[in-house]
C-alpha cells in the first residue's frame, strides 16, 4: 500500500506538481491550501495516519511555524515527519522551525529530485536504529523497538529525527561525534557541509532529556569537534 503524504500548500500549481511527482514514485499524496484544512485532514485521518507532512511555512491563513508547533502538540501526530517548504530565505526562520519540530526543511524553488530524496530520508528513520534492545543510562531509558524516550518510566516528547540522533549518539557513548558524523547516521545519505541544524536538534533533546538543560551531563558538547554521550551519568 502506498504511504499517504500530507501536502499542507496554498500554491495549488505547485501541490499538484509535487503530488503527480509523488504519485510517480509510488506515494499517494493529499491537498491542503490552507492551514486550518491541513489539520482537519490530519484529525480525519487517524485511524490511518499520513506517512509525513510536507508543510509551507506561508500560508493564508496560518503562519507555518504555529502549525508546526500544532502538529508537534497532539499526541496522534507528535512524531509524524515534517519537512517544511519555505521561500523565506532567512535562516533564522529555518531554525525556528526545526526548534520547533521540524525533522528537515527545504527552501524554495526546489527539484523535485531533492525534495523526493529528503522525503525518503525522513521517513527511512524510523528503520535507521535497527534494535538490540532498549538502551539504559541511570534513570534514561531509550527504547528502540517502541521508539520511546522515558526518565524513570516517564515518557519524554521527541521527533522521529531527535529519536534517531539520540539513539546514534547513545550506541556510540563514550565516542565523540562530529555534526557530519551524526548527520551521515541519521540521514543515510553524504551529509551537508556547515549543517548547524544538528545543534537545535541537540538543544531539543537536551530540553527533553536533561534535568538542567544549560548544565547538561548527558550529552556533552566538545568545543570544536562535536557531541559526546556520556557513559556516566547523574542520577
Amino acid at each position: 500500500m502506498a504511504q499517504r503524504i500530507l501536502i499542507i500548500e496554498d500554491d495549488e500549481r505547485l501541490a499538484a506538481m509535487v503530488g503527480a511527482y509523488l504519485a510517480q514514485h509510488g506515494f499517494a499524496s493529499r491537498h491542503a491550501a490552507s492551514g486550518d484544512a491541513g489539520l482537519a485532514a490530519l484529525r480525519e485521518a487517524r485511524a490511518e495516519p499520513f506517512a509525513a507532512v510536507l508543510l509551507d511555512l506561508m500560508l493564508p491563513d496560518a503562519d507555518g511555524l504555529e502549525l508546526c508547533r500544532a502538529i508537534r502538540a497532539d499526541p496522534a501526530t507528535a512524531a509524524m515527519p515534517i519537512l517544511m517548504l519555505t521561500a523565506k530565505g532567512d535562516s533564522f526562520d529555518r531554525v525556528v522551525g526545526l526548534e520547533l519540530g521540524a525533522d528537515d526543511y527545504l527552501p524554495k524553488p526546489f527539484e523535485p529530485r531533492e525534495l523526493l530524496a529528503r522525503l525518503r530520508a525522513v521517513l527511512r528513520r524510523p528503520a535507521l536504529a535497527a534494535s538490540a534492545g532498549p538502551l539504559r543510562f541511570g534513570r534514561l531509558e531509550i527504547d528502540r523497538d517502541a521508539r520511546a524516550v522515558r526518565i524513570d518510566g516517564e515518557e519524554r516528547t521527541v521527533t522521529a529525527y531527535q529519536f534517531d540522533l539520540l539513539a546514534a549518539l547513545a550506541e556510540r557513548a563514550g565516542r565523540v561525534l562530529s555534526r557530519e558524523q551524526l548527520l551521515d547516521a541519521v540521514r543515510g545519505a553524504a551529509p551537508e557541509p556547515f549543517d548547524r541544524s544538528i545543534d537545535v536538534h541537540v538543544g531539543r533533546i537536551r530540553a527533553a532529556i536533561e534535568d538542567d538543560p544549560k548544565q547538561p551531563k548527558r550529552i556533552l558538547t566538545v568545543r570544536g569537534a562535536g557531541y559526546l554521550f556520556a557513559r556516566a551519568q547523574d542520577g
